[in-house]
């Protein structure tokens, strides 16, 4: 692997190990967790940043020679911060710098709570073609009509203090009803730091990035939903 790029203070909103000195032909951008109010930069080294690293690492490993750019979104501020919306606008960044650097490729977006947030809104850029939301924060009334032709899948744990299940299961019918194609997953015995079941949570995440690429087949489960576009059906138990 090469240094990482993406200098702290640059300005940049991503970071990547990938200097993509190769033929890309698609992305994968991971987004981690933060605070509904914060406009401090982030800590290096910080916990939520930490806790998507493992997620980063499988995916590289699983990707390696099949021409997959992965990169990670650096946020400029901690919180989403009401109406400025920080953390998608830090994501649409990330694109846009994504296309100067790899050209125009298919891209499939990871995020973790305030991620999952940030890239469900972010999925409206014409390159996302697929968003796997991990535990994501959706409260009432966040926007859908952009996700129409996307795949989405929202994976959440039913031990998750910090964010509601059931939040996730109506905003997946919601895209639906807009068009989009979602799968919904509950991770039973899961917690918000996806810390409990941490092993199958990096199986099923690189399972579904890889499938969702094409790379390797979806879980056979999950393609049926995704096939169907059943944002209403229970979520499938794993």
């Amino acid at each position: 692997m090469v240094q990482e790029t993406g200098v702290r203070g640059t300005g940049s909103a991503l970071m990547t190990r990938d200097a993509a000195a190769r033929t890309v032909t698609a992305a994968v951008l991971l987004l981690h967790g933060g605070r509904e109010e914060g406009l401090g930069a982030p800590r290096r080294g910080n916990l939520a940043g930490a806790r998507m690293r493992p997620f980063t690492w499988a995916i590289e490993r699983v990707t390696a020679g099949d021409g997959v750019f992965v990169g990670q979104v650096r946020y400029r501020h901690r919180g989403w911060n009401g109406d400025r919306e920080d953390a998608a606008l830090d994501a649409r960044r990330a694109l846009e710098e994504l296309v100067q650097r790899v050209g125009e490729v298919p891209v499939v977006l990871v995020g973790h709570s305030m991620g999952g947030r940030a890239a469900l809104r972010a999925a409206g850029h014409p390159l996302v073609r697929s968003v796997v939301a991990l535990a994501p924060w959706c409260p009432e009334g966040e926007p859908v009509a952009h996700l129409d032709g996307r795949r989405l899948v929202l994976v959440h744990g039913d031990r998750d203090r910090t964010t509601d299940p059931h939040d996730s299961w109506r905003f997946a019918a919601r895209a639906a009803e807009a068009g989009a194609r979602p799968c919904t997953v509950t991770m039973r015995g899961g917690d918000h730091p996806m810390l409990r079941r941490a092993g199958d949570w990096h199986r099923l995440t690189v399972s579904l990035v890889t499938g969702l690429l094409g790379t390797e087949p979806l879980p056979p489960r999950v393609a049926d939903r995704l096939s169907g576009g059943t944002g209403n059906a229970d979520p499938l138990e794993w």
